[in-house]
């Protein structure tokens, strides 16, 4: 299927879901939220697709290629004629259900930061399983200096990935952080060279796409509930879990494949 504004691939079992609106630098508009939100329907259906990467795309120019994850919102779009209340309401609503897919997604997210990533670029960005970004790629948080305010979950997800005081910090600010700056604080899991970036967000899909799918399902649905749950309710929703992969094909060729010495077959069932 083509898409207007990403770029859909899939290779070995991971699906490459990349932003294309390179002279743009991959701002987003309603249609790049509808063709990322189709391509996570596909993806989730599909099971051959056991990871999903996220990232951006390269600007070829004259003077030098330019890398870019998402610059947030378009807004030279946004100048083009008033929107009533009504259609920015709807906006937004997109723009979140959009995010709140990337993050309810069954199946690991990896999102590659390979450039300049602002505003809905950065809540894209939480909204993965993993961070990576390249060293001189960047992250921030411009909306208090542009008058407007985060969302896509970032008042959710930055302070339980780096701290309330941190979190106020760069949302008060609008810092900007570099790839090896973000891995200190805790926000990004690694940065690398741009030419290293990819191939090691690949080899780290690779290696959970080789995981058991149901498995896989429940523990990103289970830890991404972690924080709001008691211990005791906790113990009982990963009973519940084991014991529904002990039902299935998996769980067996599991066991087998461990006796046997061997890599284990998963297909989801």
């Amino acid at each position: 299927m083509a898409y207007e504004t990403v770029i859909y691939e899939r290779h070995d079992g991971v699906g490459i879901l990349r932003l294309n609106r390179p002279d743009r630098m991959n701002a987003v508009i309603e249609q790049l939220y509808l063709d990322i939100q189709a391509v996570l329907e596909d993806a989730a259906q599909d099971d051959k697709v056991r990871a999903l990467i996220l990232t951006g795309s390269i600007r070829k120019r004259p003077e030098g290629d330019k890398q870019a994850f998402c610059a947030g919102a378009d807004l030279k779009e946004h100048k083009k004629g008033e929107r009533t209340p009504w259609q920015k309401r709807e906006y937004i609503l997109l723009a979140h259900e959009t995010t709140r897919l990337l993050y309810v997604f069954p199946k690991p997210v990896i999102v590659a930061v390979n450039g300049a990533a602002r505003g809905a670029g950065s809540e894209l960005a939480l909204n993965g399983d993993f961070l990576l970004m390249a060293e001189k790629a960047s992250i921030a948080f411009p909306e208090t200096g542009l008058g407007t305010f985060v969302g896509g979950g970032v008042t959710s997800h930055l302070g339980k990935l780096i701290g309330r005081q941190k979190a106020k910090e760069l949302v008060f600010t609008g810092r900007v952080l570099d790839g090896k700056a973000a891995v200190e604080m805790g926000l990004a899991l690694q940065s690398y060279p741009i030419e290293e970036l990819m191939p090691a967000a690949l080899e780290l899909a690779a290696t959970m796409a080789k995981k058991a799918p149901i498995s896989m399902k429940f523990a990103k649905t289970i830890l991404n509930q972690a924080e709001s749950l008691d211990l005791q309710t906790a113990l009982m929703i990963e009973a519940e879990a084991i014991l529904s992969c002990m039902t299935t094909e998996d769980w067996r060729e599991g066991i087998v494949a461990f006796a046997e010495k061997r890599t284990p077959k998963y297909y989801g069932r």
